[in-house]
């Protein structure tokens, strides 16, 4: 038998949910590494990315991006970009991490800005 640590089994658990209840909605994906955060709207029906912000991106680097001020950055980076390419409503993948800290700011200041899950 194959011993999974706690992150893995949130994120199975997570993505087994997300597939129940998804309405053919997109997916609000974010990873988090120790030096930056990343945000994607993924269409699973279509197997395409419609929009993407990170803080690796040139306008993104000058800051530090493993803080929560980084994190709200992109939340509204992901928000405007997702609605302009017409994306309103999503569902919220966390990727197993839990939800406070950079994740809970980067999805806070997603939905502030126009999108919906």
């Amino acid at each position: 038998m194959v011993q999974m640590n706690s992150k893995i089994k949130r994120k199975l658990r997570v993505r087994r949910s997300l597939k129940k209840n998804n309405n053919q909605r997109p997916r609000l994906s974010v990873f988090r590494s120790s030096k930056n955060i990343y945000a994607q709207i993924i269409d699973d029906m279509n197997g395409k990315t419609l929009a993407s912000a990170s803080t690796l991106e040139k306008e993104n680097r000058s800051q530090n991006g493993s803080d929560k001020k980084a994190a709200e950055k992109i939340g509204k980076l992901i928000a405007e970009r997702s609605l302009k390419a017409g994306v309103d409503k999503v569902v919220f993948d966390r990727s197993g991490y839990l939800y406070h800290g950079r994740v809970k700011a980067l999805a806070d200041t997603a939905r502030t800005n126009g999108l919906e899950f």
